[in-house]
């Protein structure tokens, strides 16, 4: 049974899917990333192998997100995919009619507009986490919540206070105020929901052309909190699709079906056992000064990127 991988590598989570030629997914991970890719990425792998079904044989594996160049590299990955083409594919799955996506991850957020099944415009905002992941992990633990109880909670709220959410800081700020002057928590709660979803539309999707179908994914759309909030912003219904938090990887897996590679590169899931290092080194060759950056498997260097001329990432390693 011909499988194929999908590897989504975060700064938060790294998420891992198998389907089979149906695009049914067979297995699907979710893991923390913990500031060290390289070791999720192992972790992952030698967990999806004790979920393969004994029949499946591994395809074609693809990787995206924030660490796709790397998770390609240590993986023998066939394709690697930004994450506006995984998640649109993913989301266009599920909805083929959907217009707007939504999504929200550890840290970073991102608004695609699509016409057909195809991403026509794009925004991602990398430079203030407010509204992400982190920052609500952040804000539970202030509040002594689980965030997993955040968006029941907020569904309680009978009238959601005021939260300035344009900043992290002053988000933080604000709340303990709240709290100060009697706010009850699902109050706050909610009002800190609502706040990050006009954040994200004033901020992210400003200027963007917001029609339904509105998908919303990534790990953030499983809070209902921020669900509704949405709702009640965009006055349209928000549809979150199956496998929404690892929906980029399902995505990524996806498009290397579609691309049915003849002769795969994948380095098995032996490797999840290797030695593999990265490092780097600034290049003296002209006045751009590039960083390169290099890796290692078991000591052997495999591949190098980072420049802008091609001088190393061109260079074959394996001579």
């Amino acid at each position: 049974m011909k499988t194929y991988l999908g590897i989504d590598v975060g700064s938060i989570s790294t998420n891992l899917v198998l389907i089979d030629e149906k695009n049914q997914v067979l297995s699907s991970l979710y893991l923390r990333t913990e500031g060290n890719p390289i070791d999720a990425i192992q972790r992952g792998l030698k967990e999806l192998k004790k979920q393969m079904p004994r029949e499946a044989e591994i395809a074609g594996v693809a990787t995206t997100g924030s660490a796709r160049y790397l998770a390609g590299v240590i993986t023998g990955a066939d394709l690697v995919k930004n994450e506006i083409t995984a998640h649109a594919k993913g989301a266009s799955f599920f909805v083929p009619e959907a217009r707007t996506v939504i999504e929200i991850g550890g840290q970073d957020s991102k608004i695609i507009i699509l016409e057909n099944g195809v991403a026509v415009d794009f925004a991602m905002n990398l430079i203030c986490a407010a509204g992400t992941g982190s920052f609500l992990d952040a804000q539970a633990f202030r509040l002594k919540l689980p965030v997993e109880q955040f968006g029941e909670l907020a569904l309680k709220s009978k009238n959601p206070t005021n939260i300035g959410s344009r900043c992290t800081v002053f988000a933080e700020s604000d709340m303990i105020h709240k709290q100060q002057i009697g706010h009850t928590t699902e109050d706050i709660v909610a009002g800190l929901c609502q706040g990050l979803a006009r954040n994200f539309l004033n901020n992210v999707a400003r200027g963007k052309n917001i029609k339904p179908p509105i998908v919303f994914q990534g790990g953030v759309s499983e809070n209902l909190g921020m669900r509704k909030a949405f709702e009640k912003a965009l006055k349209e219904k928000i549809i979150v699709p199956p496998h929404n938090t690892v929906i980029g990887a399902f995505g990524v897996a996806l498009l290397v079906k579609e691309q049915n590679p003849q002769k795969i590169k994948f380095l098995g899931f032996e490797i999840s056992d290797k030695n593999i290092k990265c490092t780097s080194f600034q290049c003296q060759g002209c006045p751009n000064r590039c960083e390169v950056i290099e890796a290692r498997i078991e000591n052997k260097v495999v591949a190098r990127w980072g420049d802008r001329c091609g001088k190393w990432s061109n260079l074959n390693v394996n001579n």
